[in-house]
């Protein structure tokens, strides 16, 4: 009987575990709730009123605030972010792809430093980088005089926006990327050596596909930051371009909150429909960061 206790006991104790460890995480769940949760509901409840900053005085429930996504500069904002966001993912996945599988091919024994070197200037924030970048692309920069050329002189350009995105988030690509990298079994490389196929076609027809997930992951990791932020256009772009995060923050500092409401909500149903689409493509989550 003492045994058949004990049998139970040690039967037993992985649940016991499990229910403190839940208890543990309640604090966080907590949380969660009320800092990610609850504005998220306080700002689909704005999206239905009309009212003057947050006051309840007068306050009265409406559809107008819809009209508001018909407007030109709204929909310009949009399109802005969509152009800008695509172009910047696609050239983050070629030199993301590019690093990832350099480095995965290298002889180099401690990868993880140099992946640690990359995510590095990630520690730091990201608003002192950006005004890094900007005071580089002026006309008269430390670079320019140090080497005596002329300077870049891109602020409020394009091109400006572009590389500051890819700078910023070109991380958030290559660690997904590795990762898909480091699973290729290596026995199916060489099958397909063996069967004939040249090197480019072995990439293209074997690493590649089973690399997917981990392109896919990291292409939401970099379009959705891209698609939402703020920073990047303002400072590099000077304010000459408009992207939808810019709108959304001019909103909330003018005390529109029913409009910056609005336009959040609708970014973050795009943002949830992409981690959808991620998780289809990447199940487990095995590539995510």
């Amino acid at each position: 009987m003492q045994k058949n206790s004990k049998n139970v006991n040690k039967k037993l104790s992985p649940t016991v575990q499990n229910h403190r460890l839940d208890r543990m995480a309640k604090p966080y769940l907590y949380w969660l709730y009320i800092f990610a949760c609850l504005p998220i509901f306080i700002m689909v409840f704005l999206m239905f009123v009309d009212a003057e900053g947050i006051r309840f005085d007068g306050m009265s429930l409406t559809l107008s605030n819809f009209t508001f996504l018909s407007n030109s500069s709204v929909i310009t904002a949009f399109l802005n972010s969509f152009k800008y966001s695509i172009l910047t993912t696609v050239i983050c996945i070629f030199f993301g792809y590019l690093l990832a599988y350099t480095l995965h091919k290298s002889k180099i024994r401690n990868k993880y430093m140099v992946l640690m070197l990359l995510i590095l200037p990630m520690w730091t924030n990201i608003l002192l980088r950006i005004n890094a970048l900007a005071s580089v692309f002026k006309a008269s920069n430390i670079i320019s005089d140090i080497f005596n050329i002329p300077g870049l002189d891109i602020i409020g350009t394009d091109i400006a926006i572009i590389l500051g995105m890819v700078f910023t988030y070109l991380p958030f690509i290559v660690l997904p990327i590795y990762t898909s990298l480091e699973k290729v079994d290596y026995s199916l490389e060489e099958a397909a050596l063996d069967l004939g196929v040249t090197e480019t076609k072995k990439f293209w027809k074997v690493i590649v596909p089973l690399t997917m997930s981990g392109v896919a992951s990291g292409s939401m990791m970099v379009l959705l930051p891209c698609l939402s932020g703020f920073a990047i256009p303002k400072v590099l772009g000077a304010g000459n371009i408009l992207l939808i995060g810019n709108i959304i923050e001019q909103n909330f500092i003018n005390m529109s909150y029913n409009q910056g409401a609005l336009l959040a909500v609708v970014l973050l149903v795009i943002i949830l429909g992409s981690i959808l689409i991620v998780n289809k493509l990447d199940k487990e989550g095995e590539t995510l960061i």
